[in-house]
């Protein structure tokens, strides 16, 4: 397993999310979307048990969803 270069929870894929993610040119939010969704499960945090790992990465999803929709809204605070 390389942790830098190909973690294990991203290099099962066809194409890793970070390469889907520059070739297309999406932005920050959209990009950590599909980040944090493609690990969920797979990613197991120190101190965490799988499903909290999963857990965390769900709730980062929501989050930025809530600060695009916060952007769109024209909200200063994200």
């Amino acid at each position: 397993m390389d942790l830098i270069d190909q973690p294990d929870h991203y290099a099962r894929f066809k194409v890793e999310p970070i390469t889907f993610i520059m070739q297309n040119g999406l932005e920050f939010w959209r990009g950590n979307i599909i980040k944090y969704g493609s690990r969920a499960g797979y990613k197991v945090y120190d101190g965490k048990t799988q499903a909290e790992s999963e857990i965390t990465d769900l709730e980062k999803i929501k989050r930025y969803c809530d600060m695009r929709i916060n952007q769109i809204n024209g909200k200063e605070t994200l």
